[in-house]
């Protein structure tokens, strides 16, 4: 199982300086890149201080100008904001600049906030119709010429200028958590990213069965690759619990205003909605979400990643921006690279030793 981070600027008060933030940010990256970690992601979203990410391509080729190794993806671009035109030139263009390192996650977006701003106000439900029709459309772009008249995009005959630098094209990621988009991900030869959200635990394995239904219901398809995001802390002291939980609440109250937009924003900063509101507020109980969350000390965090490589999780995605302190995010890494992450590198190694000595056997005995 490997490793990747989502990060992203955040304000939640207007008293906080931007460059702090921008330069605490590129420290995570730097940290990440040297430290093994597979990618670093960044959302895309538009007028939310606490998610600031409205240009992702930007800030990709920001991240690559200071990090060597590290793959750079989107998570995500979200599609109705989007024509395949513009989509196909814009990550081609970033492909090359950040020297063939892109990811490109696309999913269909989550805040009907966003949408009545981006997206004319369409239903949030909608974008999943644009995600389907953008995605083959870029693919084709990149191929060559072509014309597409569609529900959607309509356009005369046009090509990607420029092609992506990785061929055929980067690696495709698409956001899913219903059955349909599994299976229509799978038949574009996209991979999964899934996320339980704030669900309890018994969700991982929920969207782990999902995964493996598709590939089953798909079995000329070759499996791709499957990640989950969730929100994480590691911590020294098993009692240092109430912190990341009081922050992830806390931001999940920004979080629910618009995700089932129920509140007010002023100024880019969304409200706090109160829990009365919430419908899935028992996800909210302080233990709950210690229990759901990455959160713990190493040895905790190593022990509920073992679910997810039990529910067939290629890459976890560490979630560490929700308004936790600073130094907090940049322990986490520090724990997380020097005592999670080699667990599971030896179990990488033994399994491949016993691979190797199965294929041993199987070859004498032949």
């Amino acid at each position: 199982m490997k490793f990747s981070l989502s990060l992203h600027m955040e304000r939640f008060s207007p008293s906080e300086d931007l460059t702090r933030i921008k330069n605490e940010v590129l420290t995570l990256v730097r940290m990440a890149d040297e430290g093994g970690f597979v990618t670093v992601w960044t959302p895309e979203h538009h007028t939310i201080e606490f998610t600031i990410a409205p240009g992702p391509f930007s800030i990709l080729t920001w991240w690559a100008a200071h990090t060597e190794r590290v793959r750079l993806g989107t998570a995500t671009i979200v599609a109705p904001y989007w024509t395949p035109i513009r989509l196909a030139g814009e990550a081609a263009l970033c492909d090359h600049l950040i020297d063939g390192r892109l990811e490109l996650g696309i999913a269909r977006g989550a805040y009907q906030y966003e949408f009545d701003r981006m997206a004319g106000g369409i239903p949030q439900q909608l974008g999943g119709a644009y995600l389907r029709e953008l995605v083959p459309a870029v693919k084709k772009l990149w191929e060559g010429d072509y014309a597409h008249d569609g529900e959607f995009y309509k356009f005369p005959t046009a090509t990607s200028v420029p092609k992506p630098l990785q061929q055929p094209h980067p690696p495709l990621w698409v956001a899913a958590r219903d059955p349909q988009t599994y299976d229509w991900a799978l038949k574009v030869g996209a991979n999964i990213m899934a996320t339980p959200l704030s669900s309890p635990m018994a969700e991982v394995a929920n969207l782990g069965n999902k995964f493996r239904k598709a590939c089953a219901d798909n079995p000329d398809v070759p499996r791709p690759k499957f990640m989950m995001l969730r929100r994480a802390c590691v911590y020294e002291r098993p009692e240092d619990w109430e912190i990341p939980v009081k922050m992830s609440i806390d931001y999940g109250r920004s979080f629910e205003n618009l995700f089932q937009n129920i509140g007010t924003v002023k100024n880019g900063f969304p409200e706090w909605v109160s829990y009365d509101n919430v419908a899935n507020r028992q996800n909210y109980d302080p233990h709950a979400v210690r229990d759901a969350m990455l959160f713990g000390t190493p040895d905790e965090v190593v022990e509920k990643l073992f679910a997810y490589e039990a529910a067939g999780v290629d890459e976890v995605c560490l979630g560490i921006s929700f308004n936790n302190p600073f130094e907090m995010q940049k322990k986490t890494l520090e724990l997380f690279i020097r005592e999670v992450m080699p667990v599971f590198a030896e179990r990488q190694k033994e399994r491949a030793k016993d691979k190797g000595q199965a294929a041993a056997s199987t070859a004498l005995a032949g």
